[in-house]
């Protein structure tokens, strides 16, 4: 066996616990009491819980009383002791032991205490990581395959969900080879139940007083038949009748401290069934008094799950109908459920009531279901479900609650009233950039201005200009608003591109060189002060080694700037220096068109403006004058997709005009909020690298 290939001590730490219930002869016997069935070391392998009594608990977020009369109790034939290594039995003669004693010491080790427990069904038992909560309600679920070997649990409290398994040994395999743990809950054949074989009572005037405070008249509890039923020491517990056409199917039992169970072997079905019979709408809540509650505000249309609400969505698939053993109850109902064209569901507001909710809509068809939002309690807080509202805000508001339900939310299908909080804000100009940041250049303002989540391709011959005019965009926008900004620009070594940054921000030359004039160059201090304003503002994405970065590359590390350094903008420079690498059936076209969709959703999920230099192809002919957006190498997806595009030309003739002159060509503005079509006219500062507007 597996763990008997460690030390002797560690073998007398895990076997420690068994030798409570063995006994250190060589030929050992265990009785298993009340039943008296003898297991000796040549008896079967297979060994057998006895069912204690027909009600199980089923409910996903509830338990039901144990009946300790049943409980199984395992004993040795002689007086326990302690067992030192030098009488410890031999390993070997755990082979004889039955894989379910050995399973029960695993799980004692783990807190739980399986001696009332069913194998082949789910057992609830007390959680030894939440306790139950402040009900201390049984909300563990144990499930045994019917040879021992194996066990699965999971705690249904919200706020707790442990889950587990575990093996008898390490190297066993139940003789069911498929066990699985939902397989333990399916139905076998549906029991047939009365009012009489169950013993149910009419509700006394207690209970009757309990729903009375709950707002719930005799009227409803008598048109929907509760009742009650009593158990152990002459105690009552509510009894919710689950029937289809009148015939009773199951029931549910609830206890004055909120303590669930239902009938074994019964079959699942929503409660207040017949009343959705033919109805093109219909409302699902959480719990059946939510739906007797329903029933008060005039709401007949209207059922309840019987197993509660799961601690969470589940992330897999959706199984098949044979297999969807949680939400049977919703298969057996498809006849009355395929014929509403509305489905309204009024879970709890709690996290597991969401859960549901897209648990049912997952099944259902999300295009066919509304949800219902609960009323404010208070500035924070919600009520959480029906019957919290009709105790608190009477029957109208609970009808007005569902009346008013919204469309279930699909993904990627959305109403405009789903984004009137943005249109409001924008409308109000409460955030302050709807009609963009401003250049810092009067004469450019009135055409361009940078809009967050926007893409701006800029283009222009070689030398013309195009990086230095971002950097001293970038320059002017972090002295008036303050963003921050990554720099991808594959063109420039990063001394290089920050002197350029530090010339235009301090407005003094790097260097006392030829090109500084007689400006005096920036001082230590300065310098140093700058180098902390570089630091803070700007983060730089670079490839370390001699591959060429891709764009999803770039944007992932964008990304981690956006969220680590709160950038706000971010400029790749140029188009050419990215690996373009594409499938063989891909063309230059559609490749530029989805590496451009890609940069766009960047910039607007991310509220970052992106410029994107994008050099044009080799002009011919070529007279001087500026490029236009369709010379860009590559494909007309640079001016097609592109939100707002810029060519930025110099002048390169004495005789046209100042040779300090730059054109900003503003070619394509998507949003006319934010600038128009025509061009601006800056002078270019050689020594500091400045552009200025000209008077």
């Amino acid at each position: 066996m597996h763990f008997l290939k460690h030390s002797p001590h560690t073998r007398l730490y895990r076997l420690s616990f068994l030798m409570g219930f063995l006994r250190t002869t060589p030929t050992p016997s265990f009785t298993l009491q009340p039943f008296n069935i003898n297991l000796s070391s040549s008896s079967s392998k297979r060994h057998f819980f006895h069912t204690p009594t027909r009600l199980v608990p089923v409910s996903a977020s509830a338990s039901k009383p144990i009946n300790n009369n049943h409980a199984l109790v395992i004993k040795t034939n002689g007086r326990l002791s302690h067992t030192s290594p030098a009488n410890f039995p031999n390993p070997d003669y755990l082979e004889t032991v039955p894989p379910l004693i050995i399973l029960k010491s695993k799980l004692m080790e783990l807190g739980i205490d399986m001696d009332t427990c069913v194998a082949g069904a789910k057992n609830r038992l007390v959680c030894p990581m939440c306790k139950g909560g402040d009900s201390e309600e049984q909300s563990l679920s144990l499930s045994i395959d019917q040879d021992g070997h194996y066990a699965v649990w999971v705690c249904f409290r919200a706020k707790c969900g442990w889950r587990g398994s575990t093996r008898a040994l390490a190297h066993s395999r139940s003789l069911n080879s498929s066990f699985k743990f939902n397989q333990i809950s399916k139905v076998k054949t549906p029991r047939h139940f009365t009012e009489e074989s169950l013993e149910l009572e009419p509700l006394c005037d207690q209970l009757i007083g309990y729903f009375s405070e709950r707002l719930i008249t005799r009227r409803t509890l008598e048109r929907n038949r509760v009742m009650q039923k009593r158990y152990g020491d002459n105690e009552v517990a509510i009894a919710f009748t689950y029937r289809r056409k009148g015939k009773l199917l199951n029931c549910k039992y609830r206890d004055i401290t909120k303590r669930f169970w239902q009938e074994k072997d019964a079959e699942k079905i929503l409660y207040g069934l017949d009343d959705i019979e033919g109805a093109s709408d219909i409302v699902i809540v959480e719990g059946e008094i939510d739906m007797l509650s329903m029933e008060e505000a005039g709401i007949y249309n209207c059922v309840s799950v019987p197993d509660g609400a799961p601690s969470k969505v589940s992330q897999k698939d959706l199984p098949p109908e044979d297999q969807d053993t949680k939400y049977q109850y919703l298969w057996n109902c498809k006849d009355y459920l395929m014929k509403a064209s509305r489905i309204i569901l009024a879970t709890d507001g709690d996290l597991p009531g969401q859960a549901l909710a897209e648990e049912l809509a997952r099944r259902l068809g999300r295009e066919r279901c509304w949800r219902v939002r609960w009323p404010k309690k208070n500035e924070v807080d919600h009520f959480k479900d029906a019957n919290e509202v009709l105790m608190y805000l009477g029957a109208d508001a609970l009808k007005e609650a569902v009346e008013n339900a919204e469309l279930y939310p699909i993904k990627g299908l959305f109403s405009f009233r789903d984004f009137f909080d943005e249109i409001d804000s924008y409308y109000y100009r409460t955030v302050g950039d709807e009609f963009g940041i401003s250049t810092g250049w009067r004469g450019l303002d009135s055409l361009y201005n940078v809009v967050p989540g926007e893409l701006t391709i800029v283009t222009g011959v070689p030398n013309s200009g195009k990086s230095e005019w971002i950097d001293a965009l970038l320059c002017n926008i972090n002295e008036s608003v303050g963003w921050k900004f990554a720099l991808c620009s594959m063109e420039n070594k990063v001394r290089e591109h920050a002197r350029k940054l530090l010339e235009k921000h301090i407005k003094k030359p790097f260097f006392n060189a030829s090109y500084g004039q007689s400006v005096e160059r920036m001082t230590v201090e300065e310098f140093e002060q700058g180098k902390e304003w570089l630091g803070d503002t700007f983060s730089l994405i670079r490839c370390e080694n001699d591959s060429l970065p891709s764009i999803n590359w770039v944007l992932e590390l964008a990304k981690a700037a956006v969220l680590r350094h709160g950038v706000r903008g971010l400029v790749i420079d140029p188009y050419n220096e990215l690996d373009h690498q594409r499938p063989s059936n891909t063309t230059e076209t559609e490749y530029v068109s989805q590496m451009l969709t890609k940069i766009k959703r960047f910039a607007l999920h991310h509220s970052v403006h992106v410029w994107f230099v994008a050099h044009p192809r080799q002009l011919h002919q070529w007279v001087g004058g500026p490029p236009n957006l369709y010379d860009i190498s590559g494909s007309a997806h640079f001016i097609n997709k592109c939100d707002n595009g810029i060519v930025v030309h110099r002048n390169r003739d004495p005789e046209a005009g100042p040779m300090d002159r730059v054109q900003v060509c503003v070619r394509k503005v998507r949003n006319k909020v934010a600038g128009t079509i025509g061009d601006a006219f800056l002078s270019y500062n050689r020594v500091t690298g400045e552009f200025m507007d000209i008077n």
